[in-house]
């Protein structure tokens, strides 16, 4: 759909597709699908995180949403939430890149 969009434009579609072709017709996803898509998609972003205090909390607050199911903006807030506590973005803002 952005083929010729910015590299941050096309991250945000690319989030926004895996989100849609794994939600429900309501365009929501399920607690389990959620983890399910974090561990498949976000991996490099969660992997060694799973003993830190913070993502403990961001888990368990997901865990204990009352609704069964998530939208795309608590999605987009859980994943900004594991990326600014994940370790991969500590490397990642050591790089720097030229074009």
């Amino acid at each position: 759909a952005l083929g010729k969009g910015s590299d941050l434009e096309k991250a945000f579609a690319t989030t926004a597709l895996v989100y849609n072709n794994s939600a429900d017709p309501e365009g929501k996803l399920s607690k389990a699908e959620t983890k399910n898509l974090l561990q498949t998609q976000f991996g490099g972003f969660i992997r060694g995180q799973e003993n830190k205090p913070k993502y403990q909390e961001i888990i368990s607050a997901l865990d204990e949403e009352l609704e069964n199911k998530i939208d795309f903006e608590d999605f987009m807030i859980l994943l900004v939430s594991l990326t600014l506590m994940s370790d991969l973005l500590q490397e990642i803002k050591s790089v720097k890149t030229t074009k």
